[in-house]
């Protein structure tokens, strides 16, 4: 685990922006840099941003180098199930991807029936509702239990992400049935690839979001990123059990405590967020690091800081 002393003092040194001038289409998201290339490929190039309650607070020491190098283990990991967009990780910040269509819809895999906003199914399954999200689910399920069998609730994609039925997808024209059945056979596959790896490594994956496109060439791929603690939830599998059975939340290890700690200062997402402290920042570094290490069963080597020289030379690179 790397020294809190010493993520402190590369703070004011995480990766922020790119200050290069870019020849072809970029795109600035929250968290990934996304460049075209001229021959049906893009450089991903994800960020030490840190994002929550729908916007940027800060900017987290390696968080990057860990989202996109575990992302691109997951990848490898699932490729037999679905192909996926990499084709190269040239720098431990950035990813050579080809250049998909991103269908316009995210598709959510939860294997726990959790959650206390009022879109979450424990809420709504605690108001007396037994037919949510177009499932049936029996009487007498326990918060944070896990769920009979893992089940798909798609959300569409735009400025509000709306909660929709699998039926919906197709009804509403999103996408045709073929290409739909496809998308939730691989999605559910990589699901229970990614509970038992996280298992391995002492973790219970508990929910998640993938992203599926189309590649030129026609074929369906996994975009985006997998199974990272950006787009996934995360619990201790050793204290489970126990915590279950006393009626207290699991153990979380993923950027939930982050939240937490927003939400005990009074912060929820209105107004102006309290700044995060130099602790705080350096604590969120060391989980995404030993999240990393506990999934792929790997030992983190931080990419040399600071990182956006190293990367625009990257960048520069596939311009020539």
């Amino acid at each position: 685990m790397l020294d809190t002393d010493y993520l402190r003092s590369l703070i004011p040194h995480a990766l922020n922006s790119l200050d290069i001038v870019w020849l072809y289409a970029r795109i600035s998201g929250k968290v990934r840099e996304s460049f075209a290339l001229p021959d049906k490929r893009r450089l991903l190039v994800t960020t030490d941003r840190l994002s929550a309650f729908d916007r940027i607070l800060t900017a987290v020491p390696f968080k990057g180098q860990v989202l996109n190098q575990l992302s691109a283990f997951w990848f490898e990991q699932t490729a037999d199930i679905i192909p996926n967009h990499v084709l190269d990780v040239p720098d431990p910040n950035v990813m050579l991807a080809v250049e998909c269509e991103p269908f316009p819809i995210e598709v959510i895999v939860r294997g726990y029936i959790s959650g206390v906003t009022k879109t979450a199914l424990w809420y709504r399954y605690s108001l007396g509702e037994r037919h949510i999200y177009g499932y049936d689910f029996p009487d007498g399920l326990q918060k944070n239990a896990a769920l009979p069998e893992p089940i798909i609730t798609p959300t569409t994609k735009g400025e509000t992400d709306e909660r929709i039925t699998c039926a919906e997808v197709v009804e509403r024209g999103l996408l045709d049935a073929a290409t739909w059945e496809q998308v939730q056979a691989a999605a559910l596959a990589i699901f229970a690839r990614g509970q038992a790896i996280a298992r391995r490594g002492g973790l219970i994956l508990v929910d998640t979001k993938y992203e599926f496109g189309r590649a030129p060439d026609g074929r369906v791929m996994l975009i985006d990123e997998v199974h990272t603690p950006d787009s996934s939830r995360f619990w201790v599998a050793e204290t489970y059990e126990a915590r279950l059975a006393a009626g207290e939340e699991p153990d979380n290890f993923d950027k939930e405590f982050l939240r937490l700690w927003y939400a005990e200062r009074g912060y929820r997402g209105d107004g102006e967020p309290p700044a995060p402290t130099e602790e705080l920042i350096a604590q969120v570094s060391q989980r995404y690091i030993a999240c990393y290490e506990k999934l792929t069963g790997r030992v983190f080597e931080p990419g040399a800081y600071p990182a956006e020289a190293r990367i625009i030379e990257t960048l520069r690179n596939f311009l020539k």
